[in-house]
């Protein structure tokens, strides 16, 4: 198979070692933060899981699904992307071996490898590295960021790992630098960093015929010179390419620690390339998160009342744009997960105790979700900043219709089943939802346009009369409600162009009551913070 590729596009290829959850994401983001003034940076996901994507997954098992303006549901590791390299991913970006198998078994049916025995060398790793050179090529890429998902000695990356070994084959090595994530352990009574399990993840990459330029030890504290200078030497590798990956608080220090380690320098000898990145303005906001952290001149509390509380990266995107609008207020957000299938009529004004503003997130079924009614009836009664994402819109609305307007009965659809009927659906289906056998892709997904109605709070904040904001969403506000409850004071001021759609809602009764179909979190940045939180946050300091 015969691959063409743009001739100056060159590639960082990272992988993971020792432990699954290390970082690869915001490692592979720090790395293009150094260069983004300077290239075209395109980051490529690799996954080894036979979904197509993470859409129908637990966010529990596998933590926040992350839309793309395209619509497509990718890993959480994008919203790392488009939040340090300031850039849009697509949904090409994402190649799981769910993709490929799907592709090669289609293939094969229609006959496409002229009956030649299908085989995982060369035709799976022919097409993966097809789809990573049209990724490339349709972006116009300077460079490519290739993560390589899952741990080295996984059986599920292993052809992915493959196609990478073979692409640094077929570009040759000035075009393309690989590096390699492990782990340095520093075990309880022990007071040394441990380099054995970064030597035995490098020697199994050997094994697959990739040697890597650059070691990245993440660890607790930077690695002493001994451990660097064992990694060095068992490694085969530079002692100025073994870089501490500290762990940090914010993540956004990542890309300065990394400079100061040199890192862009190694990155401009290996491929070529002459550029310093200018930091000064991320050193400035980092400074400003650190300082908060521990001297702050003001502090308030923001309750995440959701369901997928057991695991913080269910909601990272919410937690970073809270990163975000805190920088930029110059203040500490202090952040409380509060699982709301544990609330209720008797506990929730316990449950609040302390807390400045209340952000009820997206979710799917009916766990937990009485138990937002009850907080988002507390905190309207209340005066509590509020601010519903989604479901949590969705809530505000059914709340709004059972406390204010009277219509008893009034829910979501989404709770219906066999054994329970809805006598008031507030919330519906969306029409081109219904009848929809397949799960997977098929919500309204993606970015939309906002029309926001004048006169509002929502036209003030924005400044605008049209937004694009990014959904992931099956059900929607009633039409045939949207009069009984506008007439009780709630106001639909963001509504879907030439459609009855309800996008953003808000209360002017309240200091600050307001949700929004979408997912401001997405598109939030910590040069650019979300305008719905920061407002949101604003009320919350007013």
């Amino acid at each position: 198979m015969k691959l063409q590729l743009k001739e100056n596009t060159k590639f960082i290829v990272i992988t993971g070692g020792v432990i699954s959850g290390i970082g690869k994401g915001v490692a592979s983001a720090s790395i293009g933060a150094l260069f983004k003034d300077k290239m075209k940076i395109v980051p490529i996901k690799c996954d080894g899981y036979l979904n197509t994507d993470p859409g129908t997954m637990n966010p529990i098992e596998h933590g926040e699904v992350f839309v793309l303006d395209d619509g497509a549901e990718v890993d959480m590791d994008f919203g790392h992307y488009e939040r340090f390299l300031d850039t849009k991913a697509t949904s090409n970006c994402s190649i799981t071996m769910g993709k490929v198998y799907k592709t090669i078994l289609e293939n094969e049916r229609r006959g496409v490898y002229l009956g030649k025995t299908v085989q995982l060398i060369p035709h799976v790793t022919d097409e993966i590295k097809k789809r990573i050179y049209n990724v490339a090529n349709k972006s116009k890429a300077d460079l490519i960021l290739l993560e390589i998902g899952g741990t080295v000695g996984d059986m599920e990356n292993e052809l992915f790992i493959e196609s990478a070994r073979q692409i640094r084959q077929h570009l040759g090595a000035s075009r393309t630098m690989f590096v390699h994530l492990t782990y340095v352990p520093k075990p309880v009574g022990s007071n040394e960093q441990k380099s054995k399990p970064t030597q035995q993840s490098v020697k199994m990459l050997n094994q697959a015929g990739i040697y890597p330029d650059m070691i990245i030890a993440r660890s607790e504290k930077m690695v002493t010179k001994a451990v660097g200078e064992k990694i060095s030497l068992y490694c085969n590798i530079d002692k100025d390419a073994v870089i501490s990956g500290i762990d940090v608080d914010p993540i956004y220090e990542l890309p300065l620690i990394f400079e100061k380690q040199g890192v862009s320098n190694i990155i401009n000898k290996k491929l070529n390339i002459d550029f310093h990145p200018n930091l000064t303005r991320l050193s400035h906001l980092v400074n400003i998160l650190k300082k908060n952290k521990s001297r702050p001149n003001k502090s308030v509390t923001v309750a995440l009342c959701g369901k997928y509380i057991n695991l913080h990266d269910s909601y990272v995107s919410i937690s970073e744009t809270l990163y975000h609008v805190s920088a930029e207020e110059d203040i500490q957000v202090k952040q409380v997960l509060i699982d709301s299938s544990e609330i209720n009529k008797s506990t929730v004004k316990d449950k609040l105790k302390g807390v400045d503003g209340v952000i009820i997130p997206g979710g799917f079924g009916i766990t937990g979700i009485e138990g937002k009614i009850e907080v988002i009836k507390y905190i309207r009664e209340n005066q509590i900043p509020f601010l519903g994402i989604c479901l949590g819109m969705q809530l505000s609305v059914v709340e709004f219709a059972r406390n204010v307007c009277g219509i008893e009965g009034a829910n979501t659809l989404e709770i219906e089943n066999e054994s329970f009927k809805v006598k008031h659906p507030v919330i519906t289906m969306l029409p081109e939802q219904r009848g929809l056998k397949n799960l997977g892709g098929t919500m309204r997904l993606g970015g939309q346009d906002v029309e926001i109605l004048p006169d509002t709070q929502a036209r003030k904040m924005y400044n605008s009369d049209i937004i694009r904001e990014r959904f992931r969403h099956r059900y929607e506000v009633n039409p045939d409600y949207i009069k009984d409850i506008e007439e009780k004071g709630l106001v639909f001021s963001g509504r879907a162009p030439g459609r009855e759609i309800m996008q953003i809602i808000e209360f002017p009764q309240h200091k600050f009551f307001m949700g929004c179909q979408f997912h401001p979190e997405l598109t939030s940045k910590l040069e650019k913070p979300s305008t719905l939180f920061l407002h949101f946050l604003k009320a919350i300091l007013s």
